[in-house]
């Protein structure tokens, strides 16, 4: 038979022995040896937090030995370990975790995507104003004024006609997620390439998503523009030449550099032309991304029309069409051409077509930049006559008489450099030199072998394996395939950009998704009206929802068609706070600004009169109940007067007046075993609910102008306050961890259901945040917004419905409908 496990501390997971181990009570009932109560850090004066429920407990000033010895734990403990009952024989048995009530949290919004999606792509997302578009593939950051290019990857489905409006993010997260695995991982390798410290590849700053078109952009560093225009009348003109060969070097190794820098991050080009390269803001060359991107869709679309949805395609036709390729300076090698059309499912009828892609596809193509800077318009005549790729000694010549042109503007004299630039051109890229050997050549018409210090420097060479070809990959082949996605979509007669479905969330996703029910036009929402002024409180208890306003009245409302079924009367002062109470009795508790608390019976029938009313002393300086909260059988009201009161529910007295706030108590909420209270000065105080003491103090070391509190929200180790100047700010173990601004102006209302928080206030917006985080830091994911015609001063989640308080006297209640 296994014995049970011996009690041990939390901490330092030591068994208790009553000697050097000795367990101590702490203020919630948990458990913990001397010595780690004595190591714990004690952050505010005579206060401790629990190590196993992290509730802020007193702590004595004699320290952990004045507190009480758990002789119960400490006897069971002894026990176990005597000898008679020990067994050295026996594994220990493992603790089975057992979920609390606590722990079980209602998926009031569905998963949109995982944390771990999240995390690997929401840094790489351009912020919607961060962009300033020129042309329809220009733009410019409006940080920094540089030259971007902008390359299409995707759409921002459309809003609809849904009530809920998904943020910007959302929008990017929910496209991104949305493509195919081979997509964002090829979109992966690119932002993590130009990422790296190599500034020989333009860099990649994310994706932006143009709201008014609904476009998904990848933006890319574009400074192709300088580089064109500092070469376009080399190239229209005679090139560099005999004359201009030191120029021509410079120009050369750095465009080598450049092809090498994209071959280190295991990319191959497929293809270049002229306009793939940059200069950067160093005069150094880079490839431009964009551009590369930009001439592979160029070559796909070529392929498509000239291929016209057949299956076959020929020799001439081949050679035309490679022609037209080359005249338009898409220098693209053969088998990168013959690969682009077996992806399409075209069959070539030329032998040649056995040749792999590689980095030797680059050097093909490199070739031809080179010499169309060195030789200018010649070698763009001479490159037009090429139109037989297939018959290789039609090709062979075509190369000679490259060669030819070489010979004649530069004499034998540089016959090294016109070998290599030939052997570039070779039809088997296996016997293509590597870029590293064609920049060498380059380097010696400026530099003797025999006076470069750097000739006999080992250099890293890439092996000729890439894990992307960009023109055969998958970004290349996204307009086709974002074609045929909108051809489909609108014969289901669907839009796609504009207007798209949004939201077609797998089944498995969720059920009963509060988000994409909106967005689908399924989640209901329903205007509860009666009250005759602004709503200031709404509370949910039994089959009930309580609404108080202005107008001096409770109204009680039926969960399950959200009818009226009462209205409770009586107060002689407007009502600012409510609270429903479930004890034996259930119970409706509410606040007005003359003092008054009253205690109304839910029971059925719901009667006229209240059970109980409790009156404030009366202060014509101060405005009465703001804020309420009921636990272990006190209520507690935050009140005009600065102070927060604990009225026993038995007798009705006050037992307890908690000072320390210098301004109105705004509110009021209760996590576990501490009562929170915030006030207009700004900050937020926890009371111990055992025997009312004060605990800590958060917000008041904050520097800059004083934010009154609004509204909290707490949830085991997490508190979120909002304020008057539309931020909000978060607290982790009473730790400060992030202030945000959420709302243009005040923010009257949150509310915290698991990871989804809600707000609203003066700017008529609920806006909906999923917030993660842990001891370190804190993130708030915009989900989207709500927008109302009204300013929203109370809300309420529960049970997968969200009920919102109105100005204009009404309440809207968002539910989930078939």
């Amino acid at each position: 038979m296994e014995l049970p496990e011996l009690p041990e501390c939390p901490v330092c997971l030591q068994n208790y022995d009553g000697a050097s181990t000795i367990p101590r009570v702490l203020g919630c009932g948990h458990t913990a040896c001397e010595v780690c109560l004595a190591k714990l850090p004690h952050r505010y004066p005579e206060t401790i937090r629990c190590p196993a429920c992290t509730q802020l407990v007193k702590y004595p000033q004699n320290g952990a030995a004045a507190l009480p010895k758990n002789i119960d734990l400490l006897s069971l403990s002894l026990s176990l370990s005597s000898p008679q009952n020990s067994n050295p024989n026996s594994d220990p048995p493992r603790k089975p975790h057992q979920q609390s009530a606590d722990e079980e949290v209602f998926n009031f919004l569905p998963r949109l995507w995982s944390d771990e999606f999240y995390s690997a792509w929401k840094d790489w997302v351009v912020g919607y104003d961060a962009v300033l578009v020129e042309t329809e593939e220009r733009a410019r950051l409006c940080d920094s004024g540089a030259a971007v290019g902008l390359v299409q990857v995707g759409f921002l489905e459309g809003l609809g006609d849904s009530k809920f409006e998904f943020s910007y993010n959302s929008r990017v997260m929910k496209c991104l997620s949305g493509m195919r695995e081979e997509e964002r991982r090829e979109l992966g390798l690119l932002l993590r390439g130009s990422g790296r410290q190599c500034r020989r590849i333009g860099k990649v700053y994310g994706f932006w998503g143009n709201v008014e078109d609904g476009v998904l952009y990848l933006v890319c560093e574009s400074q192709n523009g300088r580089f064109e225009e500092k070469l376009r009348g080399l190239r229209s003109g005679d090139g560099f030449g005999r004359d201009g060969l030191g120029g021509f070097a410079v120009i050369g190794m750095e465009v080598c550099e450049a092809v090498m820098g994209l071959h280190w991050e295991g990319f191959a080009g497929g293809g270049f032309g002229v306009s793939c390269f940059g200069f950067d803001d160093f005069g150094h060359v880079f490839v431009d991304l964009n551009e590369v991107l930009v001439m592979g869709r160029k070559v796909w679309t070529s392929v498509g029309d000239c291929v016209g949805g057949r299956k076959g395609i020929g020799a001439e036709e081949m050679g035309v069409m490679f022609g037209s390729l080359l005249k338009d300076e898409a220098f693209v090698s053969m088998e990168v051409l013959f690969e682009v059309l077996k992806k399409e499912g075209i069959a070539v009828e030329c032998e040649s077509s056995k040749y792999m892609v590689g980095f030797g596809s680059d050097v093909w193509s490199l070739a031809c930049v080179l010499l169309s800077l060195l030789l200018g318009k010649e070698f763009s005549e001479e490159i037009g006559k090429m139109n037989h790729i297939c018959d290789h000694s039609t090709y062979a010549s075509w190369v000679e008489r490259v060669g030819d042109l070489l010979d004649s503007r530069l004499g034998s004299e540089y016959a090294s450099l016109r070998e290599t630039l030939c052997k570039c051109l070779n039809y088997d890229p296996a016997s293509r030199p590597l870029v590293i050997d064609v920049m060498t050549c380059i380097r010696e018409l400026i530099i003797k072998p025999q006076y470069d210090i750097m000739a006999g420097l080992e250099r890293p060479v890439k092996e000729n394996s890439t894990s992307c070809c960009l023109i055969l990959g998958e970004l290349c082949q996204m307009p086709k395939k974002m074609s045929e996605t909108q051809k489909e979509h609108e014969l289901q007669g669907k839009e796609v950009g504009g207007g798209a479905d949004f939201d077609q969330v797998d089944e498995g996703m969720s059920e009963n998704g509060f988000v994409d029910g909106l967005a689908e036009g399924k989640v209901k929402s329903k205007v509860l009206q009666g009250h005759r002024d602004s709503i200031t409180a709404l509370a949910v208890g039994g089959e009930f929802l309580f609404s108080s306003s202005f107008d001096k009245t409770i109204h009680v409302w039926s969960l399950q068609d959200f009818c009226h079924v009462h209205t409770f009367k009586g107060h002689e002062h407007t009502i600012k706070a409510l609270v429903y109470v479930d004890e034996e009795k259930p119970l409706c508790i509410s606040g007005d600004s003359g003092g008054g608390i009253f205690v109304w019976s839910t029971c059925s029938p719901l009667g006229q009169e209240p059970l109980k009313i409790l009156y404030e002393q009366k202060d014509w300086r101060f405005s009465g109940i703001h804020a309420l909260a009921f636990r272990n059988g006190y209520i507690y009201t935050g009140s005009g007067d600065r102070t927060v009161k604990a009225w026993s529910m038995q007798d009705g007295t006050i037992s307890c007046t908690m000072s320390g706030h210098k301004s109105v108590v705004s509110t009021l909420t209760v996590c576990d075993s501490v009562l929170y209270s915030g006030s207009w000065d700004g900050t937020i105080r926890l009371w111990s609910l055992s025997d009312h003491s004060p605990l800590a103090v958060l917000g008041e070391d904050t520097s800059g102008t004083v934010a009154s509190v609004l509204s909290l929200a707490a949830d085991r180790h997490v508190l979120i306050a909002t304020h008057e100047n539309g931020c909000l700010k978060v607290w982790r173990n009473d730790v400060f961890m992030k202030s945000i601004k959420m709302h243009n102006g005040a923010v009257f209302a949150t509310g915290l259901d698991g990871k989804w928080l809600f707000t609203g206030g003066l700017d008529k917006t609920v806006n909906v945040q999923e917030w993660s985080g842990d001891e370190f830091q804190t993130d708030f994911r915009p989900i989207g917004s709500i927008p109302c015609d009204s300013v929203i001063t109370t809300l309420l989640c529960w049970q997968g419905k969200l009920f919102v308080g109105y100005a204009n006297k009404n309440i809207m209640v968002f539910y989930y409908g078939k």
